[in-house]
């Protein structure tokens, strides 16, 4: 191993180079790619964050710098000062930003010498999640993620950069708080101090912003970390940053368009792309109707169609049934799909269906010269093609068709949609559709508790002509809230809130909670309202979600630096652990029997 000295001072990062730097005498410094010997010439490709830069050795070389260069392996940290000179005739790589030039070297340095990794460090190989996470250090150099990354952090400053220049303050918020149902579990940090009573990991900032409007601040922006015990999917990680606001003497449309704002800069700056402005807008009902679901992907068609009225009279029972139980029939149209939606396909997406709560699918092939259909026994060809009318099939069409409770089909029919919609090709190649879904129900029935629930945090204001509904008739009550949505991923969440402490109280107390409870949990924010609270909203947009949408990526993992697993564990340091015996004793708290089988349990695996 060798050491830098005042004299190995970096001259540009290696992808930096062009050919205006011919002549040059440079120091580079990074990682060996891969070394390429020739006999009398020595190739290195160098790497760092930026790219690639090949250093050339030849018999004119110091011996032992030759020999050094000989020597090299991958991933290996070197050093080397030489000149940039011009690519032999024939050597120039097209492909690669600095494939006019190399560095011819005489002088390097072994910084590091590294062991045979236990992959190799490019895009080209594909790695097992499990081995690439358990070496995150090693993962994270190859250039996809290199480059994920340094969008993320262009995301991050440039909506730094935004807010700042519209009078907004970065003001932090404690990361240890009160306990507060915000819909999800908390992770719960135990006290030292007061034994038995606990922290809570911020699911948001919420609370804190809305009380930073009350003091005065008026516009407020931090990059939060917030922290949620829920199950993992591809776009949901345990603990995430958002890009959170919070306007006072703001109204919905006013929240919305510096949203607009914010998304345009960042799509310009990163990307060099124009987003349309005002975005597409869509009512909570109508995205459910057409699409079947709140977070709608519109860069292909395929609506859902309400098909009740064209088979009322039918004779087949299931259609009839789910209409005569209050439910409806609905269908959609996969435009040219008979060859690909063969009987086989037909029964994968039919058992699909039924994974996520139909009771089954019905479906129209139009193949030959007349449709044929699962539920044929019970049709004539006249009424058939008729429903093939009623729903614009044309031949080479494939209709999927769904009869249940509304509130099972709409979803169904979504995921069915979203699911053709990858498989058949719809969705266009470098599409960013964006649009805000409005005009939220404010309360969702609980079947199992058989009461209402609140649908967005308690904070909510509902709309105005919705407030006489509170308490005789919450299904009507829809909410002063807004989501933006792109491609089908729901990128931020905002409301106007509720400043009239009374109102507020009327919230909690609709939602089943006790005086005793509203002043145990939130005593002190209501207390905070009759001290003259500014009318505010805001909004939390995703920043992990759309770093993963802007660089086509296909789970937060490739946009997060240490992302965890599915069970929520991180696979390179091992974490969670368990706590030293001492460090339980201190804070006063006692594994019960099952938490000591399990570690025993997970320490033998």
């Amino acid at each position: 191993m060798e050491f830098l000295t005042n004299e190995d001072k970096r001259t540009k990062y290696c992808g930096e180079f062009r050919a205006q730097d011919i002549g040059r005498d440079v120091c580079v410094m990074g990682w060996v790619q891969r070394q390429r010997d020739l006999g009398s010439l020595i190739f290195i490709d160098l790497r760092d964050r930026t790219g690639i830069v090949q250093l050339a050795f030849d018999d004119t070389t110091d011996r032992a710098v030759f020999d050094k260069a000989f020597s090299l392996r991958s991933e290996y940290v070197i050093a080397a000062h030489g000149t940039v000179r011009a690519r032999g005739e024939g050597a120039v790589n097209p492909n690669m930003p600095t494939g006019e030039i190399e560095i011819f070297v005489r002088s390097l340095k072994v910084l590091s010498a590294a062991q045979t990794p236990p992959f190799e460090i490019n895009d080209a190989k594909k790695v097992r999640d499990e081995i690439a996470l358990k070496y995150r250090y090693l993962d994270l150099r190859r250039p996809e993620l290199q480059r994920n990354m340094r969008i993320r952090h262009e995301i991050a400053r440039v909506a730094r950069d935004y807010f700042y220049e519209n009078g907004f303050m970065e003001i932090e918020t404690p990361m240890m708080i009160k306990p507060t149902p915000e819909g999800a579990r908390d992770y719960i940090v135990p006290s030292r101090i007061h034994k038995g009573s606990f922290y809570a990991l911020p699911q948001s900032p919420q609370i804190y912003k809305q009380l930073l409007m009350l003091a005065g601040f008026d516009r407020y922006i931090q990059l939060a970390r917030c922290f949620r015990d829920e199950d993992l999917r591809a776009d949901r990680q345990p603990e995430f940053t958002q890009i959170d606001m919070e306007m006072s003497f703001a109204t919905q449309e006013d929240i919305m368009a510096v949203n607009e704002g914010l998304i345009a800069r960042v799509f310009r700056e990163v990307l060099g792309l124009e987003v349309k402005l005002p975005m597409q807008r869509i009512t909570y009902a109508d995205a459910q109707e057409k699409y079947g679901s709140d977070k709608p992907d519109t860069r292909f068609g395929m609506l859902i169609q309400n098909i009740s009225d064209a088979v009322k009279d039918s004779a087949f029972p299931v259609f009839t049934g789910a209409l005569e139980a209050g439910g409806s029939v609905r269908a959609i149209v996969a435009s040219g799909a008979a060859e690909t939606l063969t009987r086989k396909e037909i029964d994968k997406l039919t058992e699909h269906a039924r994974g996520i709560g139909a009771k089954g699918l019905a479906y129209i092939r139009w193949v030959e010269e007349a449709p044929s259909c699962s539920f044929g026994k019970f049709y004539t060809p006249e009424a058939l093609s008729e429903l093939c009318g009623a729903l614009g099939m044309q031949r080479g069409d494939v209709a999927l068709i769904v009869a249940d409770k509304t509130r099972v089909v709409l979803p169904v029919l979504g995921a069915l949609r979203t699911l053709l919609g990858r498989k058949l090709n719809l969705i266009p190649e470098g599409a960013f559709n964006f649009l805000w879904v409005v005009e939220f129900p404010f309360f969702e029935w609980n079947e199992e508790t058989g009461h209402w629930d609140a649908a967005h945090h308690p904070f909510t204001m509902p709309m105005e002509e919705c407030l006489p509904y509170l308490e005789t008739d919450p299904g009507k009550v829809r909410a002063k809230c807004y989501d933006m949505v792109l491609n089908g991923t729901e990128l931020l969440s905002g409301s106007i809130r509720i400043t009239d402490w009374q109102l507020q109280e009327k919230m909690f107390a609709a939602l089943g909670l006790s005086p005793e409870e509203i002043d145990r949990k939130f005593g002190f924010l209501v207390d905070a309202y009759k001290y003259g609270a500014p009318p505010h909203g805001g909004s939390a947009m995703g920043l992990d979600r759309l770093a993963m949408v802007m660089t086509g990526a296909d789970s937060l993992r490739d946009v997060v630096a240490f992302p965890k697993v599915q069970n929520a564990s991180e696979l390179m340091s091992k974490c969670p652990a368990p706590a030293d015996p001492a460090a339980l004793e201190e804070l006063g708290l006692s594994l019960t029997q099952s938490a000591k089988d399990q570690i025993l349990s997970e320490s033998e695996e």
